[in-house]
């Protein structure tokens, strides 16, 4: 190893060893203790390799070439390394809960997501990062979260707290999972557009809500019980989501699943949640790597990065302008 970045052919000698692990959480203590392999793979897709460091505990990167055994392939994985230096153990727990959605039904990939974020909710990261959020409280408690229009030819679901840019909290959860739930029963067929009000999609989850249920496995149970996700995959077939102003965490998981996804040039999109010491919990480790694939979408997470409309265009994260 030299720098940090592994050359290609010094990590295919080692393979074979029967040690191959030891060598090589022995040379991460020994660099910067990050939990990622970086590769010089050149031009060389490598997946052999990748294929072998996606059965140990760390991040796969290659520099350069890089196929899809990979976790990451970047020509500068600066930037992704830096993200994950601050929250190792999130990124590494998302790297591989991204391994395992495609080779699993969607029931399973949502159960493997939500044992994951259950076991980072209870992790240091994500109480770091609850110590310095402050105390949030909300008054709109009585105030309902989802309006339902019929014009007859198609029903439009409307996110439907203006004020706090429609944040996504338990009761716009349970009364969206209501809301789908008699769409996915219906027999009419006819099209659902989901949006969201006052020039916005959907700000993420409700920071006012985290660290209030009693224990993780509590609130994975909630979530197996309680999620939107298997009800929008389940009209997805037929839904369009239009996404204006803020779309983020949970905004952009829950509209990922649809078969149509546009946005307006205000559209912003983000995905938070690892800087958070969590990955997504709302079907975004599902949704969104349909959509724009693995690699990039835990590059994304790492990098906590803004990106417009255009590039969500030109990423493959929404369909069209309008």
């Amino acid at each position: 190893m030299h720098g940090g970045i592994w050359p290609l052919e010094e990590v295919r000698a080692a393979i074979d060893s029967v040690d191959f692990d030891r060598l090589v959480i022995d040379g991460i203590a020994a660099a910067a203790g990050v939990p990622a392999v970086v590769v010089d793979v050149g031009d060389d897709p490598a997946d052999d390799v990748g294929a072998a460091l996606a059965a140990l505990p760390v991040v796969a990167v290659a520099r350069g070439a890089g196929g899809g055994s990979w976790d990451l392939a970047l020509d500068d994985p600066g930037p992704a390394l830096e993200g994950l230096q601050a929250n190792p153990q999130a990124s590494v727990v998302a790297a591989q809960t991204l391994r395992l959605g495609p080779r699993l039904s969607l029931g399973d990939a949502l159960l493997a997501e939500s044992l994951a974020y259950a076991t980072l909710q209870a992790g240091a990261e994500h109480a770091g990062w609850l110590s310095g959020r402050g105390r949030r409280t909300r008054r709109d408690l009585d105030q309902p979260r989802i309006d339902v229009s019929d014009d007859g030819s198609s029903v439009t679901v409307t996110l439907n707290r203006p004020r706090l840019l429609n944040l996504f909290d338990a009761a716009m959860r349970d009364e969206l999972v209501d809301v789908l739930k008699a769409l996915a029963a219906g027999a009419d067929g006819r099209p659902v557009v989901i949006t969201g009000a006052g020039g916005n999609f959907c700000a993420g989850g409700d920071p006012a809500e985290f660290g209030t249920v009693q224990d993780p496995a509590t609130a994975h149970l909630i979530r197996s019980r309680a999620n939107a996700a298997p009800w929008m995959a389940a009209v997805a077939g037929r839904a369009t989501a239009r996404i204006d102003g803020a779309c983020v965490g949970a905004g952009i998981e829950l509209a990922a699943f649809c078969a149509t996804v546009t946005a307006t040039e205000r559209a912003r999109f983000r995905l938070p949640e690892l800087s958070m010491g969590l990955i997504p919990g709302a079907g975004g480790t599902v949704s969104v790597p349909a959509r724009i694939g693995r690699q990039r979408t835990l590059a994304w997470l790492l990098t906590d990065t803004e990106i417009d409309a255009h590039e969500a265009r030109r990423w493959g994260l929404i369909d069209d302008l309008v």
